[in-house]
């Protein structure tokens, strides 16, 4: 049989061709920001030593809500991508649509059930078969501040509600921004989620956004809830409006500001920006928290596909995110802690430990709350309706707290209509 040179070479380059296709995983997320990108990084360097090829699909803007409306999109018009950043309740809703593929292979191989709280690996499981792989466990109730700011208005860091405002007045009076905060909904809505866990407690705080109680979302501590949420806003800068949650973390990092309520991914722009734990910045239980533990999972899950070579890169990408090595890379860039308990926090910064161990503390007494403002609590369409409740209600003073609960009621509630 004859053979020309130009048909070998392009056969060879079709080959190689179809060879990097089939290694290729598409990956829908939303960590854009320095310390973000930084920790997902090492994740895409492991997926090139083991021969698969990540293609980013970062998708910026309002807490991963731009993300999930592209994946829908897509999704629905039988384009998936081959791996999403997905979280809380949605996951059992894209499960039990019959979008993803299950991962008990990779689970049994890795032993995930020894090696994940039993709390976390139930919001990856769908008919109690693993469909998501999670990152890392944040911790929401933190209070981040600039130790210098705080030294120089002459205040200790607040351990309660009180002592928050007590500060707040120092800290104006010294001519700084007491409080860091982005006018978008969603900061706005963690924000109040503190409030809410400090004043109502966990107990309170299950029975009105996990069991939608009725009489719990419209109780005498939610209008207090309410009363101190808004009194808050007269404690952050004018220029807050449409701020990233990234852009006024900055301006702890700078000096600017004094505090900031975030989850502990804000830790990972202190990190990105060489600031050391403990002496450019403290980390502290948001005001009233102490004893409790707010969590939020990052997590990805895997779409279905007929290709049995992106198959294997999909399992090979679940596998890699479990691993010690990304476990403790990751985590210590983004500022979580590992998912998986037996990773060893020696290396890990006094937050990190801290945080951790207050896992554990609240895992042991049952103050571990699902976080209401990131996709952990309740459903989207609630999350959404909640979110603009609570949006109008604090960057408008008309807006009746009567009102407002009834309408946090309905919001809660919306996932049942």
């Amino acid at each position: 049989m004859k053979c020309f040179p130009s048909l070998l070479f392009a056969s060879a380059l079709a080959f190689s061709v179809q060879a990097n296709e089939t290694n290729n995983v598409e990956v829908l997320h939303w960590w854009t920001s320095g310390g973000e990108a930084r920790s997902v990084d090492t994740l895409k360097e492991m997926m090139k030593r083991e021969g698969h090829v990540w293609t980013d699909f970062a998708v910026a803007g309002r807490a991963g809500e731009s993300a999930i409306n592209t994946l829908r999109i897509r999704a629905l018009s039988g384009n998936p991508p081959d791996a999403a950043q997905i979280k809380g309740p949605e996951i059992q809703e894209w499960g039990k649509l019959g979008f993803l593929a299950t991962l008990d292979d990779v689970a049994k191989e890795q032993h995930w059930n020894e090696l994940v709280p039993r709390r976390v690996s139930d919001f990856l499981k769908v008919d109690d078969h693993y469909v998501a792989v999670p990152f890392n466990i944040h911790r929401v109730n933190w209070l981040w501040a600039n130790a210098d700011v705080l030294k120089k208005a002459g205040v200790e860091p607040p351990k309660t509600l009180d002592e928050f405002f007590n500060a707040a007045e120092k800290i104006k009076a010294a001519g700084y921004i007491p409080l860091a905060l982005g006018n978008e909904p969603w900061q706005e809505a963690t924000l109040f989620e503190l409030i809410a866990l400090a004043i109502l407690g966990t107990e309170d705080f299950h029975k009105a956004f996990i069991e939608q109680d009725s009489d719990a979302l419209t109780s005498d501590k939610m209008r207090e809830t309410l009363h101190v949420f808004r009194k808050m806003k007269q404690y952050t800068d004018i220029n807050s409006p449409g701020r990233s949650w990234s852009d006024t973390t900055s301006l702890v990092i700078d000096g600017k500001a004094a505090m900031q309520m975030m989850g502990d991914w804000a830790k990972g722009e202190f990190l990105a920006a060489d600031k050391k734990a403990g002496k450019d910045f403290l980390c502290i239980p948001a005001p009233g928290t102490a004893n409790q533990f707010s969590f939020n999972i990052d997590s990805f899950v895997f779409f279905k596909n007929g290709a049995s070579e992106t198959s294997e890169s999909q399992k090979m990408l679940a596998r890699l995110i479990l691993e010690p090595e990304f476990q403790r890379e990751f985590n210590l860039s983004k500022g979580s802690i590992p998912v998986r308990v037996d990773i060893d926090m020696q290396d890990f910064d006094p937050c990190a430990q801290e945080s951790m161990q207050a896992f554990l503390r609240a895992a042991a007494t049952d103050n571990l709350v699902a976080s209401l403002s990131h996709n952990m609590a309740i459903g989207r369409a609630s999350q959404f309706a909640l979110f603009d409740v609570i949006s109008r209600f604090f960057n408008d003073d008309n807006v009746d707290i009567d009102e407002t609960m009834r309408h946090i009621r309905a919001a809660v509630l919306a996932d049942k209509l």
